[in-house]
């Protein structure tokens, strides 16, 4: 009966969030100001009061979901007294979540996790310029049916699997020709339907290597402990705990697929009966039900989500 705690990644985002945490609890509260000092500007006050728009540019939307995720991380811990290594057996992380993960079983402290997901939102936006990369979600079909239309669709271009997010769910990233091509593609491999995404950049994907270039500069001069848990790393869909292989796979993460589906598939293989999403919304508690049905999930990103499941975890 182990637990697993999973952090969010970008889509989450949204005005207001981690307000409530703030108010109502002083240790909340001390993650957003030192968010804030970290990285020199008022991230804070983006989140709460918007616009939208400015929060949704991925340099803001990536420090700040961790900023809420890692809120109600210090609220459990320091305020109901739920500590990582007795409740959780493995943490976990949807792309930008990973080191939210990272930062919650201590392997980066929270100023230099700010500062990284900061740094990788600046570079991930400066790798493509705009309007020349594109993301789309398959709706309908599994990985093997998405690969076989991004073959189809690249045609001399770039275009894979970014997030293999669950049985039906498939985003596919890349040039914005080779993306322009997928829905008609698809059609013929029975996609029941292919959404564009609202994304500013191709994420994961290999117009990303500039970005991989900056992660890697970046974290090799970054201190790393290993983590108090294991995390379960999206790119390798293993549990792993040694920093040198967390440093490397962090690199590898931002030009390859996100293998959320595979991720929740260990969990649940290494005897997780219990995921908690512990941040801003409820997209991965809705995915791992989707993922592997005997799965429970609770989202935690608020002062009565936290009160919820206290009970759950003690």
């Amino acid at each position: 009966m182990a637990r697993a705690f999973v952090f969010p990644g970008q889509g989450s985002q949204d005005v207001g969030m981690g307000r409530e945490l703030a108010e109502t609890f002083s240790f909340a509260r001390e993650v957003f100001d030192e968010v804030d000092e970290a990285l020199g500007q008022k991230l804070s006050q983006i989140m709460w009061e918007g616009p939208k728009e400015t929060l949704t540019l991925t340099e803001n939307a990536q420090p700040a979901l961790m900023a809420v995720s890692i809120a109600a991380m210090r609220v459990l811990e320091r305020e109901k007294g739920v500590k990582l290594t007795d409740v959780a057996k493995y943490v976990a992380g949807h792309s930008l979540g990973e080191y939210s993960a990272l930062a919650a079983a201590g392997t980066f402290s929270l100023a230099d996790t700010a500062r990284l997901l900061k740094l990788r939102g600046q570079a991930m936006q400066a790798a493509v310029p705009v309007g020349q990369g594109a993301m789309v979600a398959l709706l309908g079909v599994g990985l093997d049916v998405a690969e076989k239309v991004a073959a189809e669709a690249a045609q001399g271009d770039v275009c894979q699997v970014a997030n293999d997010n669950e049985p039906t769910q498939v985003v596919l990233s890349g040039s914005k020709t080779a993306i322009d091509r997928v829905a008609e593609i698809g059609k013929a491999h029975g996609v029941r339907r292919a959404v564009l995404l609202p994304v500013s950049a191709p994420f994961h994907c290999a117009l990303m290597q500039p970005a991989a270039d900056a992660m890697a500069e970046a974290l090799a001069n970054v201190a790393m402990n290993a983590p108090v848990v294991p995390v379960v790393a999206n790119v390798r869909a293993e549990a792993v705990s040694d920093p040198n292989e967390i440093r490397r796979l962090l690199v590898e993460q931002v030009t390859g697929t996100v293998r959320w589906r595979e991720c929740v598939g260990y969990l649940a293989a290494n005897g997780v009966s219990h995921v908690f999403e512990i941040g801003s919304g409820k997209v991965l508690a809705g995915l791992a039900k989707r993922i592997d049905k005997s799965l429970e999930a609770d989202s935690v990103g608020t002062p009565a989500d936290i009160d919820a499941v206290v009970s759950k975890l003690s």
